[in-house]
């Protein structure tokens, strides 16, 4: 109760101070004539911004259909056009100021009016230029409300009261105002570096005289970056002596030797994957487990693989360099795959390696670089005489691709042309002993 009856005098307190301030305005003549250039100079803001807006409009106004940077820039730039009002206002009303103070030796009025107009050019900046919905939402909740408290005189006043309101954080405490100041710089912060974030790494990414792996390993370093000086800026700004981090890195260490040595070396691990280049996006690997995949993404902590039939696999970093994986691509390279099969007995086995061979090389992914399709005699089996072909591809025969079976479908097809026959098991079964006698 007792605290409400403070603030309930203060209250009141502060609203006897307008009400003098306000009798002292209305009988006063150098008030009248403050009043007068700010109505003055508000209607010279509104006919110069008719006057200037259409032409600024139409030189800053990208061509139709234009996409480039410039455009991008000039469209941004034309969101801020209905600023110009109150920025003029403000302008002109500061020339006046700096007459009634010559003239008078006060210019309370003309002072209010100017945060009148600072006041409004917030407003019209959060819902004409602001896009973005957190910077929006932002303007809404914080901007707006900060400049209506300027522009009505009160803000030294809600400075004292908030930085001498204190929170306690264990041993450290902390004012409000600084707490609202850290949550403001710091989502403020943090935007702009998952902003700046999100253009760098579309930027790295189009560079194609880097290798793949070098420009996810850049990725990931510009983010560090980024966001490292996001956390020491707010650090500074919350006024926290960064000599403090020493404490907390030593703190970090410990957890990392007792607890987080998977998670460390699986990033170390993604680091050294990356320098290397060893495997990165794209390359089809074998893991020591029989998994096989396409790897589609690389983390800080694991990549993911993804098998021919659509299952994602997660697959730590530290796997990669402590454990046997096969890579059979690296974006594209060839591949040697082969088919077997068989011909019967009764064939011109001379004749197979030009048949196949020939029908082989006319399927259009098999190619003549390093090496042609090869027929090879491997066995005389017991049933037909085996052979394989062997043909290079540019790709992984993974499920998608399908080479072998479209390269047995040119065998039979090449066999069955020149009347080759494929042959089938025989048995030949012989009965031993007496024959039963026949009734």
């Amino acid at each position: 109760m007792a605290d409400q009856s403070q603030m309930v005098t203060t209250a009141l307190a502060y609203a006897d101070q307008g009400w003098a301030l306000a009798k002292a305005w209305l009988i006063s003549p150098a008030a009248w004539s403050q009043f007068g250039l700010l109505v003055l100079a508000y209607f010279a803001a509104v006919v110069a911004t008719r006057r200037i807006s259409p032409v600024l409009t139409k030189l800053i106004t990208p061509a139709e259909g234009a996409t480039g940077v410039v455009a991008q820039a000039r469209a941004f730039i034309l969101r801020f056009l209905p600023l110009i009002l109150p920025i003029f206002a403000y302008g002109l009303t500061a020339a006046g100021e700096a007459v009634t103070l010559s003239l008078f030796g006060s210019g309370a009025v003309i002072a209010f009016g100017k945060r009148v107009f600072l006041f409004l050019a917030a407003r019209i900046l959060v819902r004409d230029a602001i896009t973005d919905g957190f910077l929006r939402l932002l303007g809404r909740y914080v901007l707006i409300p900060i400049a209506a408290i300027y522009a009505l005189g009160f803000m030294d006043q809600v400075s004292n009261v908030l930085n001498s309101m204190m929170v306690q954080l264990g041993n450290i405490s902390f004012s409000v105002m600084t707490l609202i100041r850290g949550v403001i710089a710091g989502s403020l912060l943090f935007w702009l570096g998952n902003w700046s974030n999100g253009h760098s790494a579309q930027y790295i990414k189009k560079q194609e005289d880097l290798r793949p792996a070098m420009r996810e390993l850049a990725v990931k370093a510009a983010e560090i970056g980024i966001f490292g000086a996001a956390f020491l800026l707010l650090m500074s700004i919350l006024g926290i002596d960064l000599t403090a981090l020493a404490v907390v890195g030593g703190a970090l260490g410990v957890g990392i030797g007792l607890g987080l040595q998977q998670i460390a070396a699986n990033f170390i691990s993604g680091i050294i994957l990356l320098v290397e280049g060893q495997a990165t996006v794209g390359d089809y690997v074998a893991l020591n487990g029989g998994e096989t995949g396409t790897i589609i993404k690389m983390t800080a902590r694991a990549c993911i693989l993804e098998t021919f039939d659509g299952r994602w696999i997660v697959v730590p970093n530290q796997d990669f360099i402590t454990t046997r994986v096969v890579n059979y691509s690296d974006q594209g390279s060839a591949n040697r795959y082969e088919a077997k099969f068989s011909v019967s007995y009764d064939t011109d086995i001379n004749r197979v390696p030009k048949i196949i061979e020939s029908a082989v090389a006319t399927l259009p992914f098999v190619l003549t670089e390093p090496e042609h399709p090869d027929c090879e005699l491997r066995a005389f089996g017991e049933s037909g005489v085996d052979f394989a072909v062997q043909f290079w591809v540019n790709g992984i025969d993974d499920g998608r691709n399908k080479y072998t079976s479209k390269v047995l479908f040119a065998i039979w097809n090449a066999l069955k042309a020149e009347g080759i026959e494929i042959p089938y098991p025989h048995r030949v079964i012989e009965i031993r002993g007496n024959k039963a006698p026949v009734a």
